[in-house]
């Protein structure tokens, strides 16, 4: 009996100290789950409640319920017969929006890719240094960056200057304000967030696999395929997501190098708030942006868990 009270004793105590060290993480988390909500849900909290509500006559919401901002998304309606056809605008801005953020994730995945590749085979003494050069960039400020592209791509800049210097070209090349002068400073401003988590991957890569194929004669284009990208499939997923999402709803860049006619989905949405004066609108399409990118994530988690499950 001795022995049966002194087990009841010993884990009566080891759930009490369970409790106790869960009560006090739970102390710990509070701090950080109350700046979560108000500077994160509670910003999107006021979006989707402003979202059904009706526009003011200058600026701001009257309080008083209607489905108009979610309508607008996609829909709308003619001043003279009140006939209801598609946003056309409206669906080009966000057809824009994704094509622009694919196409920049693509770039940045054909330039990344190797670059990492590069940087993992390097000597382990230097690989810090390439990572240093590849985080430069983040030490300046995006408008600055912004600029910088600007600079080169611009009528009179360092690129129209070089080809007309050679004679390859009698007028500058139309660069600026179109959808590759965007895609240009996006994947310029957001390619090290491709590079480092494929790098971070192919950190932890064993080369002698490469080394296996290539003895078992298997091609470069194989052993790229069936062995190296399998492998970093989590980075490359990972940087992806880091590129895409930011992308999509890039203001800066898109407001500089596109000239304010080729609008983005996240200029869209300041125009609504700003000169538009149809905050239930922005705030709509706000929340559509949230939705897209909960979906990017989704993909995101099912291919890196299909990945781990894959290779153990």
């Amino acid at each position: 009996m001795s022995t049966d009270s002194h087990l009841i004793q010993a884990s009566t105590s080891a759930e009490t100290a369970q409790q106790n060290e869960t009560r006090r993480h739970i102390l710990l988390t509070t701090p950080a789950l109350i700046v979560l909500f108000c500077a994160a849900s509670g910003p999107l909290l006021i979006m989707a409640v402003y979202s059904f509500l009706s526009p003011g006559d200058y600026g701001g919401v009257q309080w008083s319920f209607s489905t108009d901002g979610w309508f607008g998304v996609f829909m709308q309606r003619d001043i003279f017969d009140d006939t209801l056809t598609i946003a056309d605008a409206h669906v080009s801005i966000l057809w824009r929006s994704v094509k622009l953020s694919l196409m920049t994730t693509i770039v940045c995945l054909i330039f990344g890719l190797p670059t990492a590749y590069f940087i993992a085979t390097r000597p382990a003494s230097s690989r810090n240094l390439w990572l240093f050069m590849v985080t430069i960039p983040f030490w300046t400020n995006l408008l600055i960056r912004t600029f910088a592209v600007m600079e080169l791509i611009r009528n009179q800049g360092v690129i129209n200057t070089a080809l007309k210097s050679i004679g390859a070209i009698e007028e500058p090349i139309q660069i600026m304000f179109t959808d590759f002068a965007i895609m240009i400073g996006m994947t310029y401003v957001y390619l090290p967030l491709m590079v480092l988590p494929i790098y971070a991957s192919m950190e932890k890569f064993d080369f002698r696999l490469v080394e296996a194929g290539y003895d078992l004669y298997a091609s470069r284009w194989n052993v790229l395929k069936r062995i190296i990208l399998p492998l970093v499939k989590p980075g490359i997923v990972a940087g992806s997501i880091l590129v895409f999402i930011p992308s999509l709803g890039a203001y800066v860049t898109p407001r500089i190098l596109g000239g304010g006619k080729n609008l983005m989905l996240g200029n869209f949405i300041a125009l609504q708030f700003g000169q538009g004066r149809n905050w239930p609108l922005g705030a709509a399409l706000s929340i559509t942006l949230l939705v897209i990118v909960m979906v990017a994530l989704l993909f995101y988690v099912r291919g890196v868990g299909k990945s781990g499950n894959a290779h153990g």
